[in-house]
């Protein structure tokens, strides 16, 4: 039996994913959360196989959560399912721990399959990301300026580009406002941009947020 959490700020889409998975006798559902500081606390409080998460939530994200689950759970499984494309998370998210990535608009077979996979201890990996990391591989020069950041200063960027100032990411991230100063001075290095309004346009540009 899969022990599976569900992590989505939407209740619709958990009642949803319940539903399915319940359909299928190796999977079971054993909690829920609807935020990524509800998902730190469910895989500390909960024996959970593979997390299904979302990446856009209230509060603390998915992309927020990924690094402290990794810490605290380092078994677990994080099979990302969210409404961003491929091409825009999946790789900086895989470097950052995630055992796989799927769009919101896969076939929910396909979510299945990957659940069965990550519970193995592999990562699963679609045809889309394959290309990717093929593509970064060949052309390494090429590849998109935020996939040249690591996962702090990606966390630190994407909070910049919608707004919010140093004071609360570094409370977010229980980091010193000093250090998160710091991460913003690597990023614009790497990205070769000089300000947060140019954050924010690359950020939208690219659809890393909306």
């Amino acid at each position: 039996m899969i022990k599976i959490g569900i992590v989505d700020d939407h209740a619709i889409v958990r009642t949803g994913l319940r539903d399915f998975f319940s359909q299928h006798v190796d999977l079971r559902v054993v909690g829920e959360a609807a935020s990524g500081r509800e998902a730190i606390e469910l895989v500390r409080t909960t024996e959970i196989d593979v997390l299904v998460m979302d990446l856009s939530m209230p509060g603390q994200s998915g992309i927020d959560a990924i690094a402290m689950i990794r810490a605290k759970a380092p078994g677990v499984g994080i099979l990302v399912l969210s409404g961003y494309p491929e091409e825009h998370y999946a790789m900086n998210l895989i470097r950052q721990g995630a055992s796989g990535y799927l769009n919101k608009e896969c076939e929910p077979m396909e979510i299945v399959n990957a659940i069965r996979l990550v519970s193995l201890g592999r990562r699963y990996i679609t045809p889309g990301v394959a290309e990717l990391l093929a593509r970064q591989l060949d052309r390494k020069n090429d590849a998109a300026s935020h996939e040249q950041l690591s996962e702090r200063e990606f966390q630190v960027f994407l909070k910049l580009a919608k707004g919010e100032t140093a004071g609360n990411i570094a409370n977010h991230l229980s980091l010193s406002v000093k250090t998160v100063s710091t991460y913003r001075t690597r990023m614009m290095e790497k990205m070769n941009l000089s300000s947060n309004s140019d954050l924010t346009y690359y950020a939208l540009k690219n659809r890393l947020i909306d």
